[in-house]
């Protein structure tokens, strides 16, 4: 066989190789993503498109792991839980004002746990769905009950879905925790 056509055969499978070790990675990735956001993946890859939307979520895992993630100390909890059951108490009799304190409950459990509470409420919840990928929509869905509330529209049953939200979250961040903190 003529040089030229070993270089043109070796190159040819250099390519080759190149290719398929590339796309194997992309799907090992893929799979690394998908599993670490679970739906948080679909909805982000629906909404910004594969390519687009996996690069936004490398990016924002690379971004979550340089935060200082902690889980809450047994007197921050016991407060919590004290915070969390007077808002659940007054739903029956201003539940407005019980549904805008859950979420000031959530909101102060995020930040006294490390997540970036200085951002924006899509930045907040793709930094929730790292680590909590299975309650991070119906954190979306309390905040968009609340802003339902700051417009003066919403109804009690709107609230009500909202105090469920966000019990989800709280339940996730706080009572949770400690389990999941002890199997690591």
């Amino acid at each position: 066989m003529e040089p030229i056509v070993i270089a043109v055969i070796a190159v040819a499978a250099l390519v080759v190789l190149f290719a398929v070790v590339a796309a194997m990675r992309r799907k090992r990735q893929r799979g690394h993503l998908q599993e670490r956001f679970g739906p948080e993946y679909d909805r982000t890859v629906s909404s910004e498109g594969r390519r687009e939307g996996e690069r936004r979520l490398t990016d924002v895992e690379k971004q979550h792991d340089e935060l200082d993630i902690k889980p809450l100390t047994s007197a921050a909890r016991d407060r919590y839980l004290g915070e969390w059951r007077q808002a659940e108490a007054r739903f029956v009799n201003d539940p407005k004002d019980a549904t805008r304190s859950a979420g000031r409950v959530v909101h102060r459990v995020l930040e006294d746990r490390g997540y970036p509470t200085d951002v924006d409420a899509e930045e907040r919840a793709a930094h929730v769905a790292v680590d909590h990928p299975d309650v991070v929509e119906r954190y979306r869905h309390g905040n968009a009950m609340l802003a339902v509330f700051y417009n003066d529209a919403a109804d009690t049953e709107n609230l009500r879905k909202a105090m469920i939200d966000f019990r989800a979250v709280f339940e996730e961040l706080v009572v949770a925790e400690p389990a999941e903190t002890a199997s690591r």
